[in-house]
């Protein structure tokens, strides 16, 4: 079978997914977007694999400047739709694709003779929705109101839906999609991203190595509230237990943690996103490893670096809604969540400050956390259930 998945993102479990399917005798094509600024996966071939490798788009997206962004992704969908035109597989499978180039797509492909897969990750119309009047002003209203039409319109152009939570069900029952909606919860690569020593080479290049560290690692975009971190370090120090914030990150929200930081006298170190193949030392680097999702985001985005966090063998605390299937998963493996507020630091730092001064815990902590991935993230079943759907949707 010859399968075409696009991940805008290049994000680490999908390459996986397409290194699975391609092991197994299928011909694989994997595109990603190679402008989107993001922590990526592997995203090249070794030596010996038939998977292949294409990326689109060439020039970086300007996030907060929304016209001109808006502008790259309608024309995105266009490049998409001409990539699957050309690649002429027979199923596309879409993860991570923005709105409006997904909704450009789907129009194309109506007159295409692809079937294509919806690998639901976020839905963005809500979030959107949602921010459009908590951060963006009521002049995006309009804006969220096309993206939920957007959606809606792709999801039932759509052959088949793969969406990564239960929460996500509804929605597609409102949308009248759910009858062709499967739910497989996402993933991060067990032997890719795996548990190393504290100190590391990466954490004695930065010189980390000497002192405890908060670590956050991901984008920060308008699901997140930076100044949280800082905030978070700043309640750890205030409780005797003196740490350093160490950010990987790139975008406007560097700007707004340095000045923080600052403010609120932080030791903190700002990095951009690092190699693929250094990311365990990176994890590995962080005593405590933290997550942030604004509640406005709910049950309907899940981080993905919380999964890849696990799979480290680091503790976890969760600044997000309860209901996300993430702050499930950081409970399970003995992590602490709370609401993604200013309120939260208080008790957030107490706790932090108590397992920071706990190197046993610390340990059994990680342990439990590597335990859950071992447990929850076995690849073979989730690309079985993957292999079905496309197969079907093929015939």
């Amino acid at each position: 079978m010859r399968i075409l998945v696009h991940d805008y993102s290049g994000h680490p479990f999908q390459v996986e997914l397409s290194r699975e399917l391609a092991r197994r005798g299928h011909q694989v094509v994997h595109s990603y977007c190679a402008a989107y600024v993001s922590g990526k996966g592997h995203l090249t071939a070794e030596p010996g694999e038939t998977l292949r490798f294409e990326t689109l788009g060439s020039r970086p997206v300007e996030k907060d400047r929304f016209a001109a962004r808006l502008l790259a992704e309608l024309r995105g969908g266009v490049e998409l739709a001409r990539h699957v035109r050309a690649e002429r597989p027979d199923v596309a499978l879409l993860s991570n694709v923005q709105i409006p180039t997904l909704f450009v797509f789907a129009a194309l492909m109506v007159f295409g003779r692809v079937p294509w897969v919806l690998w639901h990750q976020d839905v963005y119309s809500i979030a959107v929705k949602s921010f459009a009047g908590a951060k963006l002003g009521r002049a995006f209203r309009a804006v969220a109101a096309g993206f939920t039409v957007g959606e809606r319109f792709s999801a039932r152009r759509a052959a088949a839906v793969v969406a990564i939570a239960d929460s996500f069900v509804p929605v597609h029952e409102a949308w009248g999609t759910a009858h062709k909606t499967t739910v497989i919860p996402n993933w991060a690569p067990l032997d890719e991203i795996v548990p190393v020593e504290r100190k590391n080479d990466w954490a004695v290049e930065h010189e980390l190595d000497d002192e405890l560290t908060l670590l956050y690692s991901g984008t920060l975009g308008l699901k997140h509230n930076p100044a949280l971190l800082v905030g978070l370090a700043r309640e750890v120090i205030d409780a005797g237990r003196p740490v350093r914030l160490v950010v990987v990150n790139e975008g406007p929200a560097v700007e707004v943690l340095r000045a923080e930081a600052a403010r609120l006298d932080v030791p903190t170190t700002l990095l951009p996103f690092q190699p693929y193949e250094q990311l365990p030392e990176v994890l590995g680097s962080g005593d405590l490893l933290v997550v942030l999702l604004e509640q406005d985001a709910g049950a309907f985005s899940v981080p993905s670096k919380t999964l890849s966090y696990l799979c480290a063998g680091r503790p976890v605390l969760g600044l997000m809604p309860a209901e996300n299937l993430a702050s499930q998963l950081v409970g399970e493996a003995g992590g602490l969540v709370l609401p993604p507020q200013p309120g939260s630091l208080a008790g957030a730092g107490a706790w932090a400050a108590e397992l920071l001064g706990d190197a046993e815990r610390r340990r059994e902590l990680g342990h439990a956390a590597r335990d859950l991935a071992e447990r929850e993230f076995a690849l073979a079943g989730c690309a079985d259930r993957f292999e079905r759907i496309l197969t079907e949707v093929a015939r």
